[in-house]
């Protein structure tokens, strides 16, 4: 299945500011099963644009705008090919989950800054695992339903640094609270697990709860035989050729689509249009890495503008 993306970022300043410097995770990723067959980035202002590996082997963009400016907007756009994952063999038992396991699996055991334990988050697992399932597949699946039934999907109801606990405590939440309250319950028995931040294709007889015009958030856990295996527990899924992997990390600290710093007392506001459509046109790779000559400018399309007119009467 191939996709094409347009993930447009604005940011606007309540006064002039200078000296921005941002990080842009937007590239989808190419590895398991995945395929960015091209990308390009451009900003207005018009900026150099470089970029390098991060130690998850996420690509990530940067560069600086040092005059004076008022706005910035990043266009990314992105053709990519997803195949279907291979099934987990649903009868590999606990014995296997702790054989050999590479050094970058060990690291998805380690609580992290969003992914920690937590009284109440041992209160769900009580709940969930009374006693320890037959196999890490079927501890996993059994959360990922019980996620879906007992939380609401719930915009704005959490903020970009919330802890666990505050969807724990209201049992409402975003993707990416769902993503950091599996990922801590996964560890919490011992399956080595990571936050994935990317997009999902929206259908409407799928029925997702998640929002279309967003990025998304999931899951992916290690199990022997398979590796890294994808749970989407706002959408009571298991990831498959409609999830688009953009970064992986061992929370949302490791993979922000953007982070930045400016010098100036201005306030800033951030407006995000997502577009994610199937596409059968064949599409010429172009460089990965490569930037837009400076003279090109992104054009933000009539249907980007008015999504960005509406969120900004939505504030």
């Amino acid at each position: 299945m191939h996709y094409a993306i347009r993930h447009l970022t604005r940011f606007r300043y309540s006064a002039p500011v200078t000296e921005s410097m941002m990080e842009i995770r937007m590239q989808p990723r190419s590895d398991a099963g995945q395929r960015c067959v091209s990308f390009r980035l451009q900003t207005v202002p018009r900026a150099l644009v470089s970029s390098h590996r991060d130690h998850n082997g996420n690509i990530v963009h940067h560069f600086d705008i040092p005059p004076r400016h008022t706005q910035i907007t990043v266009t990314a756009e992105a053709v990519v090919e997803v195949s279907a994952p291979p099934a987990p063999d649903a009868a590999t038992g606990w014995d296997a989950l702790g054989v050999g396991l590479p050094l970058d699996v060990l690291d998805a055991l380690v609580p992290s800054h969003y992914a920690r334990p937590t009284p109440l988050l041992a209160t769900l697992t009580g709940a969930v695992w009374p006693v320890r399932p037959a196999t890490p597949l079927q501890a996993l699946r059994g959360l990922n339903h019980a996620m879906a039934r007992h939380f609401a999907y719930a915009p704005q109801s959490t903020h970009v640094d919330s802890p666990i606990d505050d969807a724990l405590r209201s049992g409402r939440g975003v993707c990416q609270d769902f993503a950091h309250i599996f990922i801590a319950a996964a560890r919490s028995i011992g399956i080595p697990c990571r936050y994935v931040s990317g997009y999902l294709f929206h259908r409407l007889e799928d029925h997702d709860r998640s929002a279309a015009d967003a990025t998304h958030a999931w899951a992916e856990a290690w199990l022997p035989g398979v590796g890294w295996h994808g749970f989407d527990p706002t959408n009571d899924i298991e990831a498959g050729v409609r999830h688009i992997r953009v970064a992986v990390g061992r929370d949302y600290a490791d993979v922000p689509p953007t982070r930045g710093v400016f010098r100036g007392g201005a306030d800033e506001t951030l407006d995000v249009v997502v577009r994610v459509q199937p596409t059968d046109v064949p599409v010429t790779p172009e460089p990965a890495e490569a930037v837009a000559p400076p003279w090109l400018e992104p054009v933000v399309a009539a249907d980007d503008l008015a999504a960005l007119q509406q969120q900004q009467q939505q504030q």
